[in-house]
């Protein structure tokens, strides 16, 4: 029996990186080096991640101040992408609930996306590192509002034995804290309704610019009734329905 391992497929692992230089000189030579990955479909960002994209069987950490800032159409292309191989996604402890027509207008097979709901974080956390020992599903997206170092690091290792590529959402007080994920992102509001993106830690070497990405989003990703509203505006004032309580956020 063979046991011996090529450097080549050592090199390839999401969990080893070298530093390198591109042909042209810059320090981020290693964006394309041989690291599995999923393109996000923003070319910017691809140029600042190693490997290219989003890395597979790793833990990419996003954090964020609520919600609603454009977090799930930076993910989108990436769902699509996992979804046109055949897998399935999942959403563990969202913290609004999906809004189907919207997900289903922006492209996403809704049979082949999972929900799971859970109040328990250790619920939460153990839901997903089952998501990810199972080859059917490849990308996962977590809520977590509370996760300690240990549970960071079995996080990595769940997601380091598998092919999935696994986000989870943290509150921005987070990124004051060290963690295992080899990726760490800062998301915030940008001009227009684009979205600042910061990368926090990264293999190789670190990315002082704040990304700026213009992410498309549904008219109605947010909010059911924004078809609605726009109507209303054209009607006559005689015409217009009784007042009605405002409809409950939706993940966005």
């Amino acid at each position: 029996m063979n046991d011996e391992v090529s450097l080549d497929d050592v090199l390839a692992r999401p969990d080893v990186w070298r530093g390198s230089r591109s042909a042209g000189g810059s320090a981020n030579g290693f964006a394309h080096a041989k690291i599995p990955s999923v393109p996000s479909g923003f070319a910017a960002l691809d140029a600042e991640l190693p490997g290219g994209g989003w890395p597979r069987g790793a833990l990419t950490e996003i954090l964020l101040d609520g919600t609603g800032l454009g977090e799930c159409s930076l993910l989108l292309p990436a769902l699509l992408q996992i979804q046109q191989e055949g897998r399935w996604g999942m959403l563990v402890a969202p913290p609004h609930r999906a809004h189907g027509p919207a997900w289903v207008s922006a492209g996403v097979d809704l049979a082949q996306l999972a929900i799971v709901s859970s109040a328990q974080p250790r619920d939460v956390l153990w839901a997903t590192e089952q998501a990810l020992s199972n080859a059917a599903l490849g990308v996962v997206l977590c809520w977590a509002t509370s996760v300690d170092a240990r549970q960071l690091r079995r996080l990595q290792v769940a997601a380091a034995g598998g092919n999935s590529v696994m986000f989870l959402f943290r509150p921005l007080r987070a990124a004051q804290s060290s963690s295992a994920a080899p990726l760490r992102l800062l998301l915030s509001s940008g001009e227009r309704g684009s979205l600042g993106l910061k990368v926090l830690k990264r293999r190789g070497a670190p990315c002082s610019r704040t990304l700026t990405l213009d992410v498309p989003r549904t008219k109605h990703w947010r909010d059911p009734h924004e078809f609605e509203r726009e109507a209303l505006v054209a009607r006559p004032p005689s015409a217009l329905p009784a007042a009605r309580s405002e409809p409950s956020p939706v993940l966005a």
